[in-house]
């Protein structure tokens, strides 16, 4: 005795596997761009920390070195970062910072680093 199968009966099921599939693409798909929104908008806040740092530094840096730093620190430190460089040169301060992006997928957190330079300052404030 001979069984027909109908048409399309060997293929039962398989469109199931093609919705997971393409839910999974997809899915992958989201988190790897809220994983890179997530570093970009770290990189433009450590950026900004960085120039805030760095102008903060050179308007105190007629104080010296040290006061220029303490200001760079005091003022990334409110914007979320942490100074891992600070250098007077004359009337010039370059600061460096670190920003923690944390990203899924397994990978935690990246720490994203910045840098500014500023200076002279003048009567009227920064130049």
């Amino acid at each position: 005795m001979r069984k027909w199968l109908r048409i399309g009966e060997r293929d039962r099921g398989s469109g199931t596997l093609w919705v997971v599939a393409f839910t999974s693409i997809i899915w992958l798909g989201g988190v790897t761009a809220m994983a890179v929104g997530g570093v970009r908008t770290a990189r433009h806040r450590g950026d900004a920390a960085a120039d805030l740092a760095a102008l903060a530094g050179a308007a105190r840096v007629s104080n010296g070195a040290g006061a220029a730093c303490a200001s760079a620190r005091s003022i990334a430190a409110e914007s979320g970062a942490r100074v891992t460089r600070c250098a007077v040169e004359g009337p010039v301060v370059d600061v460096s910072v670190t920003m923690t992006a944390r990203v899924p997928l397994g990978i935690d957190a990246l720490c994203v680093v910045s840098r500014a330079r500023a200076g002279p300052v003048g009567l009227e404030g920064v130049a």
